[in-house]
């Protein structure tokens, strides 16, 4: 997903230097014309680092490569915010972004806007101010969630955050991420949402991997913060619970890119929209399964799936 880490100089000084030495030539993907909307652009479509981003990347480099575009993908930045900084800069010509990190982490807004197009529209909205335009969204919404062994969620009757809650305490642990455990869209906040009272022993700060293996061991918790795209959620046998006060904001993924960009290359749209319909919250569950899961490399699943799709 795609959540925002605090935006160190030497990371953003080292942005220049990787979008030279870091990169993908992104060129293997669209080497069959299949189109001329986009040609004369060039750049590198950045990513945030963790599998859906460096797939979404490939994905969209070959895609535009497919159509006259010269493009490369650089998977090597760190952290949102650095992301983010590298297209203010135009080291990167776009990336993928997330509806509810753009409005809240970029545009400083504490309280999500509940309902997809409704999120979307206020986030393009406000970014259209930081000259940062959004292409139409793809159906995925990587937002958070909790999710519980299968077997034990049938055995403690739960399907739902709020069933979460009525639990004994001794049976609301939890597994969760550092970052999670102070955002204003994670831990303190579902707290005070569902009314969960729990002491710190009940909670363990792990790596965002581990959290996976950890929920499907069942030793260190019995709930485990996931991401809703998250391939190892299908392929541990995790069941989701359903946030049923949406207290969780939309991360619904779309490519950004600046304004000045798309008013040169229009046609970047028309591409993009030709992808974009297909990669539901499903599909990037079986994609990014085949990294996170099977191993497989990021630029290769792209490719495979941009042929099968017959995109390239």
């Amino acid at each position: 997903m795609k959540k925002a880490t605090v935006l160190s100089i030497l990371a953003l000084t080292a942005v220049g230097a990787l979008a030279l030495t870091g990169c993908s030539s992104g060129s293997s993907a669209g080497t069959a014309s299949k189109g001329d909307e986009v040609t004369g652009l060039t750049g590198t479509i950045g990513a945030k680092d963790f599998s859906e981003q460096y797939i979404l990347a490939y994905l969209t480099s070959g895609l535009l490569n497919a159509h006259g575009a010269k493009t490369d993908a650089n998977t090597q930045v760190v952290g949102s915010a650095n992301v983010r900084a590298a297209l203010e800069s135009d080291d990167f010509m776009g990336y993928w972004e997330y509806t509810g990190t753009s409005w809240i982490t970029y545009n400083n807004n504490t309280a999500p806007v509940q309902g997809e197009e409704a999120q979307f529209a206020a986030t393009k909205e406000a970014d259209a101010a930081n000259g940062i335009a959004w292409l139409d969204p793809a159906p995925l919404n990587n937002t958070y969630a909790f999710a519980i062994r299968s077997d034990k969620a049938k055995e403690l009757g739960v399907t739902s955050l709020s069933d979460i809650a009525k639990l004994p305490v001794a049976d609301q642990t939890f597994c969760i991420e550092s970052e999670f455990s102070t955002r204003d869209d994670g831990w303190p906040g579902l707290k005070a949402a569902y009314g969960l009272d729990v002491p710190d022993s009940n909670v363990a700060l792990l790596d965002t991997g581990v959290i996976y293996t950890a929920t499907e061991k069942g030793d260190d918790c019995n709930f485990g913060e996931v991401f809703q795209t998250d391939g190892r959620i299908t392929a541990l046998d995790l069941t989701v619970m359903k946030d049923d006060k949406e207290f969780f904001p939309v991360y619904q993924g779309a490519f950004t890119l600046k304004q000045t960009t798309l008013d040169e290359y229009p046609g970047i749209a028309e591409v993009m929209a030709l992808m974009s319909d297909k990669l539901t919250t499903e599909e990037m569950q079986k994609l990014n399964a085949l990294a996170d899961v099977d191993g497989d490399d990021p630029e290769d699943i792209a490719n495979e799936w941009l042929t099968e799709q017959g995109l390239i």
